[in-house]
């Protein structure tokens, strides 16, 4: 029983479920960035640079027998995905900034002991 109460006890921690939730999370959202690319940035921006390199997709680019349109691909996914990941690390972090407060005024009862500490002091 042991073993099952061991693992069950580190399998339901909160950090391992928040990083199950992350990966699921991670996952979808590289499905939504990978539609971004392929189905709305390549249509719409990389057109051009495709109708001049006589492709019609960017898994069609070639450099002699080299294919790299999927790497550019993956690149650009990257690059959307780390500037993401950058501007939300940003914000936390800004909020964790706004969530330090300026330390407490001395109670009335700690006035009051300084008042004595000063009087005795004299």
């Amino acid at each position: 029983m042991g073993f099952i109460k061991d693992f069950k006890d580190f399998a339901l921690k909160g950090n391992v479920v928040d990083l199950a939730v992350a990966v699921i999370i991670g996952g979808a959202f590289g499905a939504i960035v990978s539609s971004l690319v392929d189905d709305v940035i390549t249509p719409l921006l990389l057109t051009p640079a495709l109708k001049a390199a006589n492709a019609e997709n960017l898994d069609q680019l070639m450099w002699g027998a080299v294919k790299y349109g999927k790497f550019l691909s993956a690149i650009i996914k990257f690059v959307i995905i780390a500037f993401i990941l950058f501007l939300i690390i940003r914000a936390m972090k800004s909020l964790q900034k706004k969530e330090v407060a300026a330390p407490a005024a001395p109670s009335s009862t700690d006035k009051l002991l300084m008042e004595i500490r000063d009087e005795l002091k004299k």
